[in-house]
């Protein structure tokens, strides 16, 4: 359905894209990750024919995003981080108007709209100008405009962006019943929706993949996908020199102090229990343990290792 390859793009002295690759398979609902100028918003106006690769491919549904841009603008629908709303107008006229644009007509164009009004949850606010809507009902109307011509393909860009937490439940389940449908392509900065809505997530960092796949897969090899917590009294000199000499620990860190216990985050080899082995170095230590629990890895601890930890370090510091 999209297949990008080696794409690159630079503004001026600074890299945004670097020689990416990536695929998307029809039906796929892929969350689009990084951190703030990882080249995300870059890569998806390159998808959506808003700005041209300095170098590499993009095709969509089989059509190249320069040769052959107006077949790909219409089975894309795309919903950038500022809607592009007409605030003046009602919300019934800017889906008439954005339905004309589109080529629909007659009664093709009634069923689209009155489609989009279902799907949305616009039938309450159809007389009232965009402007007077919050800003949820903006997103919706946002997200109608992306949809009145049946794209085969949704990207949506920080969709949920200043929305309260209804809304964003709102637009969330929106999202999985589009995604029963559609390839979608969701960009956000708030993880727990992409676990809640995505099967698949590529993270970026420098303008580079650093990440590709399910999450389960992605924390097995980032983090080794067996994370363990533990909260302990004692000197912190020896808490860490002896979880030093225990060969299935491959990382910790310390996560701050309360009422004189140690929060530590530690990650275990595959596929071992570290509990046994924890509780008894506690016992010959002589410290004080008073929480041990295998604990469930987050998109966000992924996030987090993959862009700011080691692989992270190692790359800035590789960079010219």
């Amino acid at each position: 359905m999209i297949e990008v390859k080696g794409i690159s793009k630079r503004f001026g002295p600074t890299l945004a894209v670097d020689d990416l690759s990536f695929s998307i398979a029809k039906g796929e609902v892929v969350g689009f990750l990084g951190p703030n100028g990882a080249g995300k918003t870059t890569t998806m106006r390159i998808l959506t024919c808003f700005l041209p690769a300095d170098a590499g491919e993009v095709k969509v549904a089989g059509f190249d995003v320069i040769e052959e841009s107006m077949e790909v603008r219409s089975r894309i629908g795309y919903l950038p981080e500022n809607a592009p709303l007409y605030l003046d107008m009602q919300v019934n006229e800017f889906l008439d108007y954005v339905s004309s644009i589109r080529g629909l007509k007659g009664a093709e164009r009634t069923q689209a709209t009155d489609r989009m009004i279902e799907l949305c949850g616009l039938s309450d606010v159809l007389l009232k100008q965009i402007g007077e809507l919050s800003k949820g009902f903006r997103q919706r109307v946002g997200l109608a405009q992306a949809m009145i011509h049946n794209p085969e393909i949704l990207i949506l860009d920080e969709p949920t962006s200043g929305l309260d937490p209804n809304q964003i439940r709102e637009i969330r389940d929106l999202i999985l019943t589009l995604g029963k449908e559609k390839t979608v392509i969701l960009s956000t900065h708030i993880l727990p929706e992409v676990e809640a809505t995505c099967s698949r997530v590529i993270i970026i960092d420098r303008g580079k993949i650093v990440a590709d796949g399910a999450i389960e897969t992605i924390a097995r090899r980032s983090l080794g996908g067996n994370p363990h917590i533990i909260r302990v009294r004692g000197p912190q000199d020896k808490i860490e020199s002896g979880l030093k000499t225990l060969a299935d620990v491959t990382s910790f860190r310390a996560a701050g102090q309360e009422d004189g216990l140690w929060r530590y985050e530690i990650q275990g080899r595959t596929g071992v229990h570290l509990g046994e082995q924890l509780f008894r170095l506690a016992a010959d230590q002589g410290l004080s343990l008073a929480e041990i629990r295998r604990d469930k890895t987050t998109l966000e601890s992924i996030f987090t290792e993959l862009t700011q930890g080691a692989a992270g370090k190692a790359r800035s510091e590789a960079a010219p």
